[in-house]
């Protein structure tokens, strides 16, 4: 009995020995493929820069005023006097206008609805009229302007208060002619 006790110990000892003494072998760790994302330059096509002249000449009547080129001016109550304040902005308008020489304009007077229709037509009437003269003493032709009135047939905004009553009192240049 010894012989087989002492034959399991040599035994036990051999095999602890044979397990804890090989080191398994390190494997490198196996490197995926770089692969390198190569951009192809995009070549750029760059539209050509239009002149205002040339995007003038492109637009159609409809889209230049709806474009809003034009601004419109505002008057003061019962008024048909250029406001101070209104003056830049013929001051634009005629400065555009004498760029594109060919134009023709509308102006439209308006008016806000207090008042006779009477009444406010020959108002809107004298405010399109102040805003050529206007125009006309900045170098544009007489000519080619023209002038109507709405009274207060076309109003802007709806409403019963000051804000809008001020919108609808104004004058409006439509294009008519390139």
């Amino acid at each position: 009995m010894k012989k087989c006790l002492l034959i399991l110990v040599v035994l036990s000892l051999i095999l602890m020995f044979n397990a804890c003494g090989k080191k398994a072998a390190k494997v490198a760790p196996v490197q995926e493929p770089v692969v390198e994302k190569v951009e192809e330059p995009t070549t750029l096509v760059e539209k050509p820069v239009l002149s205002e002249e040339e995007i003038f000449q492109q637009k159609s009547l409809e889209e230049l005023n709806k474009d809003q080129i034009l601004k419109r001016i505002n008057f003061d109550f019962d008024k048909y006097t250029v406001r101070e304040d209104m003056k830049a902005i013929l001051q634009a308008n005629a400065n555009w206008l004498l760029k594109f020489a060919s134009v023709e304009v509308l102006v439209e007077g308006h008016c806000d609805e207090r008042g006779t229709i009477e009444y406010n037509i020959a108002l809107g009437e004298k405010r399109a009229e102040a805003a050529k003269n206007y125009l006309v003493s900045l170098g544009m032709k007489a000519a080619k302007i023209k002038i109507i009135s709405y009274g207060k047939n076309k109003p802007l905004v709806q409403g019963e208060n000051e804000d809008s009553y001020f919108q609808n009192r104004r004058a409006e240049f439509v294009i008519t002619k390139k």
